[in-house]
């Protein structure tokens, strides 16, 4: 069977039609010439490309579950998939990977009991039933994740779950003055509901005692109606008084802490990647898919200057102080503006694949950048090249975050660390000042997205598309807690105090865990 890409236009201009987004579809109609192509369109059922995409994602979950051999491994359903899971080989392979790693040990484990008991394996054969997963007394191997040690584990009782997000939730931050946690809502290629949610948590039970929801509209007709457009990306100013977001739709949009929108800022020709205040307050920037930088001013809600120097989309930015400020892109490059300068003050070029984030150490000295080819790179504003090219990581590095502090009084001789979080499904801290790798973390399963370090330095997080949360001692790189959730995590992060770490899930979930009892 195969699928002309005149069937795959048709399919995505009937979605468009069918979901309401009238002029999209006509306009990708027109580019993609429909009226020329020889499809009989009273042919093609109604929500054609959903039926399609949905068949697609059971038979990756059947070919999972099957063996090289052709059996269905050990008989059992595997986990549903999402469709992220399934555009990503690397979820798919590790999901391969593991079930081939659990037969072999149960084989081991069925070989070593009949060679030291003298009789035969009571394994159970293909094709004999199972009673409450057991044959011949004997259990069989579960397709859940392994269990987690008792004494890292997260009680439930610590953990609260925020829930109101029709679909994935890949943005969460937390407001370190007003203790309001946020989240930002990304919607699949099925639903979204265009919103980014304010919960507001009661310092004794972590109860929610209120949430408000932010409707992201744009202008039809006169009226405000939904723009059905992905909140991309979010930021509180330094005093929790503001919230910019980020959206598909091309527009940033400043809310006040009750909910209320306080300014759109639209000059943008596209969605917008990212965006982040200065230190200060009075200025946002973001970053779009039409190539460019925008620095705001917070007051007025005018773009006080446009930055085009990128060739392609620009992916992150990140302040230096409050005028100067890096920018990333697919193009490799890597640029430092300031603001009122016409011309980059510095290119960063020696990456040689997209460039998905940068960030400024806290002294604004050095810039981290990783990248879809494996690397990351320390940068310096008095040299041309960077000052380390790091190579450990296997696959695409996702996201890098500094630690806040440097040598401290229980180290004085410790150096500030970096964080690196890769698709191989493993993070490490690195020892910038060296240039070396000082621990490889390794307990996910599946790609890591997010990283996030205690206020003091002392643990850091991690969040991977395997559901967990993990919690790390950075001295030692020794897991100290772990949270399993129910969907794969995006983003974590900690409040102000270091006492609770928030985590958003693709499921829709946001979950706050309550760390006020010792660390390890």
């Amino acid at each position: 069977m195969s699928i002309t890409s005149d069937e795959v236009n048709f399919l995505v201009y009937r979605y468009l039609q069918e979901s309401g987004f009238s002029h999209s579809a006509f306009t990708f109609g027109i580019e993609s010439h429909i009226s020329q192509s020889n499809i009989n369109g009273t042919l093609v059922p109604p929500a054609a490309l959903i039926s399609i995409l949905q068949k697609g994602l059971q038979y990756v979950e059947a070919e999972i579950s099957i063996n090289e051999d052709g059996t269905v491994f050990d008989g059992r359903p595997i986990e549903s998939l999402s469709l992220i899971d399934a555009v990503m080989p690397d979820v798919v392979q590790t999901r391969q990977q593991a079930f081939r790693d659990r037969l072999a040990q149960q084989q081991t484990t069925c070989t070593i009991t009949a060679s030291t008991s003298g009789i035969q394996s009571n394994a159970p054969k293909n094709g004999e039933a199972t009673v409450n997963g057991e044959e011949n007394g004997t259990h069989n191997m579960s397709n859940e994740p392994m269990e987690m040690d008792v004494d890292v584990e997260i009680p439930a009782s610590k953990a609260t779950v925020l829930r109101g997000h029709e679909s994935e939730v890949f943005i969460f931050s937390v407001c370190a003055e007003t203790h309001l946690n946020s989240s930002c809502m990304n919607r699949t290629v099925f639903s979204g509901d265009s919103t980014a949610r304010i919960w507001n948590l009661n310092e004794n039970n972590n109860s929610i005692s209120t949430q408000l929801v932010l409707r992201h509209c744009i202008r039809e007709g006169g009226q405000d109606v939904p723009s059905n457009k992905d909140v991309t990306s979010l930021d509180w100013n330094s005093d929790g008084t503001l919230l910019a977001t980020g959206s598909y739709d091309g527009f940033a949009r400043i809310w006040t802490k009750d909910g209320n929108l306080a300014s759109t800022l639209g000059q943008h020709k596209g969605p917008i990647f990212a965006l982040k205040w200065n230190k200060k307050g009075n200025c946002i920037l973001s970053a779009g898919v039409d190539k460019t930088t925008i620095i705001w001013d917070a007051h007025t809600g005018e773009a006080k200057q446009q930055f085009p120097f990128h060739s392609a989309p620009a992916l992150d930015v990140d302040w230096q102080n409050n005028t100067t400020f890096a920018s990333c892109s697919t193009d490799m490059c890597i640029h430092v503006c300031r603001l009122g300068s016409d011309r980059p003050l510095k290119t960063f070029q020696g990456h040689t694949n997209e460039v998905n984030a940068i960030k400024w150490d806290p002294s604004g000295m050095l810039l981290a950048s990783c990248s879809d080819d494996m690397t990351l790179k320390i940068w310096s504003m008095k040299q041309e090249s960077c000052v380390h090219d790091l190579q450990a990581h296997s696959k695409e590095i996702y996201t890098i975050k500094w630690s806040p502090t440097g040598p401290s009084t229980n180290n004085p001789n410790a150096n500030i660390m970096l964080a690196s979080a890769s698709f191989d499904s493993t993070v490490r801290l690195w020892d910038v000042e060296r240039g070396v790798c000082i621990h490889t973390l390794t307990r996910h399963q599946e790609p890591v997205y997010s990283v996030a370090f205690s206020p003091d330095g002392k643990h850091l997080a991690s969040g991977s598309f395997d559901k967990c949360v993990h919690i790390w001692n950075t001295t030692t790189g020794a897991l100290v807690h772990s949270y399993r959730g129910t969907g794969g995590i995006f983003e974590v992060c900690w409040n102000s105090t270091g006492d609770k770490v928030g985590a958003s899930a693709s499921d829709g979930s946001v979950s706050c865990f309550d760390f006020s009892f010792n660390f390890k």
